[in-house]
């Protein structure tokens, strides 16, 4: 898990669970949601060798978004690893956190290959929440090569736990935490999720 004491989370919701809401201050659908982090592997463009993924609202709560597959991001010859793959799947659900304005980070995550996905590939993704569940929140994802509506070549289940900030000032480290304050940009997001930087 992700740094969290939770039991290991199951992919299927209770049957208690709550259908996810928009929170009225989300971003707008087609809007891009920008990196959290510009650190950040999956999203952030400080990182050379990251996806630089760019996701946006979409309809509901869901998201679309796009990361193409480049010469560092091969496992086998001419083909994406799958561990990056899978970041890209799970950045992508985790974007879904902007939609209820939470912060949370991934609880479990289930992968499925089912294509080979060769270098210079677009892969298209989509992300949707399916339930909530307390601080808990399940969503599914897919990515799909050849354009919007090509094959599906990989999807995903998983489920978020939703945190306080403190769990990144308790467990990252002082330096980056320090950093990432500093920039007006996460300030400004820290204060559209209500917590204090």
């Amino acid at each position: 898990m992700s740094g969290t004491d939770e039991p290991r989370a199951r992919l299927t919701p209770p049957k208690d669970a709550a259908a996810p809401v928009r929170h009225p201050q989300a971003p707008a659908p087609g809007e891009l949601l920008g990196a959290h982090y510009d650190r950040c592997f999956g999203c952030g463009t400080g990182q050379s060798h990251g996806l630089h993924l760019e996701a946006r609202a979409g309809e509901g709560v869901s998201v679309r978004a796009e990361f193409t597959v480049k010469e560092a991001h091969q496992g086998a010859p001419g083909l994406a690893h799958g561990g990056v793959l899978a970041t890209a799947l799970d950045e992508t659900l985790g974007s879904l956190n902007w939609l209820l304005r939470v912060i949370a980070v991934t609880g479990r995550l289930e992968t499925d290959f089912l294509r080979p996905v060769p270098l210079d590939t677009v892969l298209y993704l989509d992300a949707r929440v399916t339930a909530v569940h307390g601080r808990k929140i399940y969503s599914t994802a897919e990515g799909r090569i050849g354009g919007p509506d090509g094959p599906v070549a990989v999807r995903a289940e998983a489920v978020f736990i939703e945190v306080k900030v403190d769990h990144f000032i308790d467990n990252g480290r002082p330096e980056e935490i320090q950093a990432a304050m500093a920039d007006p940009d996460q300030v400004k997001r820290a204060r559209a999720f209500e917590v204090n930087p």
